[in-house]
């Protein structure tokens, strides 16, 4: 059970920092006052298409992984 419960935090860990990196790649994008309005980026009339952003996807995908894995870490 041990075993497990180290792969999982190692598994956190790293979902942690791919979080976190992924976070401030997206911050440096779109930072400014430009970037607030969708400036820079106009895929579409009013802005950026936030649903076509594959970081976007990402980022929910991985923001989901680390509430699992802490509801886990914590039942563990």
């Amino acid at each position: 059970m041990e075993i497990v419960q180290r792969i999982l935090e190692v598994l956190f860990f790293l979902n942690c920092f791919a979080l976190m990196a992924l976070i401030l790649l997206q911050m440096s994008e779109h930072s400014g006052l430009g970037g607030a309005f969708g400036g820079g980026t106009s895929n579409t009339v009013f802005g950026r298409d936030e649903l076509k952003d594959p970081k976007r996807t990402l980022t929910v995908v991985l923001a989901t992984i680390f509430m699992l894995l802490g509801i886990v870490l914590s039942i563990v």
